[in-house]
């Protein structure tokens, strides 16, 4: 891998080669890549640029393609296919040239112009198990697709595949040649003063969404109801993080029934995103798929699906609207700060210098809380209205104290009760400034009182703000209500399954085990917390103490010594002021652990 970051995406994946490839090479070697050759700039590279597709490479024999649609990837493997059924039927038997391939949607490791991982492995395995001239796809593919192509799935079970750990369910394709006459590549229609396409909407200064109706798979018009439920409650949910643009239900249900091209939608609503998933019944048993799409580009940020019974319908939708919620919102987020991150560094707008100050926090260095500090107060100045930024300046200064840099106390604590209090004066119903201003309070001024009050009126606005409910289980911890925390962090975490910063809520939920005097439990999620981040100093000091309580005191001595390398001025002297919890034991048991850590007075 070239990158350092590992970057991640969502992606339908197309896999394909020539069956009996070497047969054909050694009866006519300069003939079969000729005609090999012509296939690809003539049948392949033409079926591409209709779906979309990007051919990642070409291997010999074969070639890896990558969509940003499952429907657009099996349209293209039909489509090619259908092309070369076509052109063989006037090719003598040992000229023909027939492919097999295998298509898989799955998560990728992408590193410059190549992919990589299961996904990748996923689509040749199954290619490799396709007949000549056949499509394989797998159980993933077959969800996303089936009822919106003209195609017939005729299930293989779970197979065995190479090299991959667990069982792939596959189905292969079948067909109608007269639905999937192979096309020519039309040629541009001019496009007169009368027809011009109406001007894309602006996109707004937020991120944008929309929801679309999701498809009733059921062929029971009776489910149309749960559906149209479950858009219209992600809907309102959505519509409660205050950091989105989301379209309304209205707006989006023009769409019902109709064959949706994602990027003209996204100029047409004027949104970057767009949630597009199905409902699938049978008997008892209902399926919910979901799925996020960047308009802009086609790429898939998200996909995820939901089983349960309909016995109780309106709690499965209630469980299903928190999922796709909790998950949506993070990842809008993470793509937003990824986008602002490669905008040019001039551009001085309020949100944009936010979003650049969460990319620094992202990194959770002294140096980038510092560089991020000043962005949170360059929003400020550009927008004093804007809540959020006084929320993060505030929660820097935290940080600060976490890192064990405090420059000047006193000052720091009022700054930090100016920014949190700002918070709750100019913007009473933005859930995210409310929750930040509320812990950075509880924690820097010792206000958990105040801190609890706000906190629980952003969760109250924003039931779905997974990191809501982390910071406030937090509070509970400083409190010494540690079982309540445990709960709350519970909830943060079903919010938000694939949280690209869990060593936040695994750390919190080692030090409340900490503090219940569950110390094996304790090391074994601090443990966790320090895999996804080894530098985070506030896990690194919960772990010296956990693992000194556990009577691990060889690794207890360990980490203290890594912890004093990262901050050489802590003492047995000044631990307490790092300590915001309430309860005289909670305070004893940590600074016991600390001093058989081997912390120096």
């Amino acid at each position: 891998m070239t990158g350092e970051r590992v970057v991640r995406r969502l992606a339908a994946i197309l896999a394909a080669d020539v069956a009996g490839y070497s047969r054909l090479m050694g009866r006519d070697e300069n003939g079969t890549l000729a005609r090999l050759k012509a296939h690809r700039t003539e049948r392949l590279e033409p079926v591409l640029a209709r779906h979309g597709g990007r051919l990642v490479k070409l291997t010999g024999d074969g070639a890896l393609v990558e969509f940003p649609s499952a429907v657009d990837a099996l349209g293209a493997a039909i489509e090619f296919q259908q092309a070369m059924t076509e052109i063989n039927q006037d090719q003598q038997e040992d000229r023909r040239i027939v492919f097999r391939i295998g298509l898989h949607l799955g998560d990728l490791i992408v590193d410059g112009d190549d992919l990589y991982g299961d996904g990748v492995n996923i689509a040749a395995r199954l290619e490799a198990e396709a007949p000549p001239g056949g499509i394989i796809v797998s159980g993933a593919i077959r969800e996303a697709v089936e009822g919106r192509l003209k195609t017939k799935f005729h299930s293989l079970g779970e197979l065995t595949l190479k090299n991959i750990e667990r069982p792939i369910r596959a189905s292969r394709v079948e067909w109608d040649a007269a639905d999937w006459k192979a096309k020519a590549v039309p040629a541009p229609k001019p496009v007169t003063a009368n027809e011009a396409p109406a001007p894309a909407l602006a996109l707004p200064d937020k991120p944008s969404i929309a929801v679309l109706p999701f498809q009733n798979m059921s062929g029971d018009p009776e489910q149309e109801y749960f559906a149209d439920g479950i858009v219209e409650d992600i809907i309102t949910a959505l519509s409660r993080f205050k950091s989105l643009f989301v379209i309304a239900r209205n707006s989006s249900f023009t769409y019902k029934g109709k064959a949706v091209d994602v990027k003209q939608l996204g100029r047409e609503l004027g949104v970057r995103y767009v949630l597009e998933g199905s409902v699938r019944k049978a008997a008892d048993k209902v399926r919910i798929t979901g799925q996020l799409i960047d308009s802009a580009t086609g790429i898939h940020l998200w996909a995820d699906r939901f089983d349960g019974s309909l016995e109780d319908v309106f709690e499965l939708q209630d469980r299903v609207t928190t999922s796709v919620v909790g998950a949506v919102a993070p990842k809008v987020d993470q793509a937003e700060i990824e986008r602002a991150k490669r905008k040019p560094v001039g551009n001085s707008d309020a949100y944009d210098c936010y979003l650049r100050g969460m990319a620094k926090a992202h990194d959770q260095t002294l140096e980038a809380w510092e560089e991020a500090l000043l962005l949170f107060y360059r929003a400020i100045e550009l927008d004093p209205n804007f809540a959020t930024p006084y929320a993060m300046a505030a929660r820097a200064y935290a940080a600060r104290r976490q890192h064990g840099k405090v420059v000047d106390k006193d000052w720091e604590e009022a700054e930090t009760r100016r920014l949190a209090m700002g918070v709750a004066v100019m913007d009473r119903d933005d859930a995210l400034a409310l929750c930040w201003a509320g812990q950075t309070l509880a924690y820097m001024c010792g206000d958990c009182e105040t801190g609890a009050a706000m906190v629980d009126q952003g969760l109250a606005i924003n039931p779905n703000l997974a990191v809501g409910w982390q910071l406030r289980a937090g509070i509970s911890s400083w409190l010494g209500q540690h079982e309540v925390a445990i709960e709350q962090l519970a909830r943060a975490s079903r919010l938000n399954p694939k949280d690209p910063e869990a060593f936040r809520s695994e750390h919190a939920m080692a030090i409340s085990l900490l503090l219940l005097g569950h110390y094996d439990e304790a090391v074994t999620w601090v443990t966790k917390s320090l895999a996804h981040l080894p530098t985070f100093a506030p896990a690194m000091r919960v772990s010296a103490v956990a693992n000194a309580l556990a009577g691990n005191l060889d690794e207890a001595r360990r980490m203290m010594a890594e912890v004093r390398r990262a901050e050489p001025n802590l003492r047995m002297a000044n631990l307490r002021s790092f300590l915001p919890y309430r309860r005289p034991q909670d305070v004893e048991r940590v600074i016991e652990g600390a001093r058989l850590a081997g912390l120096p007075e």
